[in-house]
């Protein structure tokens, strides 16, 4: 436990579950590489069906970076699909949207009753972040959701490699003794 009611594990997040996964979307919302591509295969023809009708009702323009939206887990282990967009990088003035994702995520979880949620390590991979400055928006976003939010009341972070979960746990560690001395 990296702090109360969230872990890190080592694994795939479409094996996930849990109430809700949370999709490191790009704002088309059509699938892509990455995790965005996993979800999208693993949830199979009806959460793109979703994603299309999302598209065309209330984001035809597409999700806008930091924003969330549902949609069912189509073939996963989860009710739910939280889709969000994180930013590319290009400075660390960004970290503040990049923790939107996380807050956004979230709160939508909490609205839908989820108990549970998955997340990716969001913008981690072809959006550029380096992998601290994207550790430490995911535990500062999470934490600062469950320090007012009952639900969800589980958080996992699924990281792809060991190597990734150990920096996640190096950054959880520093965020926490900063928390401390603040």
């Amino acid at each position: 436990m990296i702090f109360p009611g969230a872990h890190v594990v080592v694994g795939d997040i479409t094996n996930e579950s849990v109430d809700a996964i949370v999709n490191a979307a790009n704002a088309t919302l059509m699938g892509g590489s990455g995790v965005d591509g996993a979800i999208h295969a693993a949830g199979g023809p009806a959460v793109l069906a979703q994603c299309r009708a999302i598209r065309k009702t209330s984001y035809p323009h597409g999700l806008p970076v930091g924003d969330a939206v549902a949609t069912t887990g189509g073939s996963l282990h989860c009710r739910w699909i939280i889709h969000t967009v994180g930013p590319i990088f290009e400075s660390v003035d960004q970290l503040p949207l990049l923790e939107s994702c996380y807050l956004a995520a979230m709160s939508l979880a909490g609205q839908l009753g989820a108990t549970g949620v998955a997340f990716p390590l969001i913008g981690a991979g072809v959006y550029g972040w380096p992998l601290q400055l994207a550790a430490r928006a995911a535990i500062v976003g999470v934490r600062r959701s469950m320090a007012v939010n009952e639900n969800p009341s589980l958080v996992r972070f699924v990281l792809f490699q060991p190597e990734i979960a150990e920096i996640f746990c190096d950054v959880a560690a520093q965020v926490a003794k900063l928390s401390k001395s603040s």
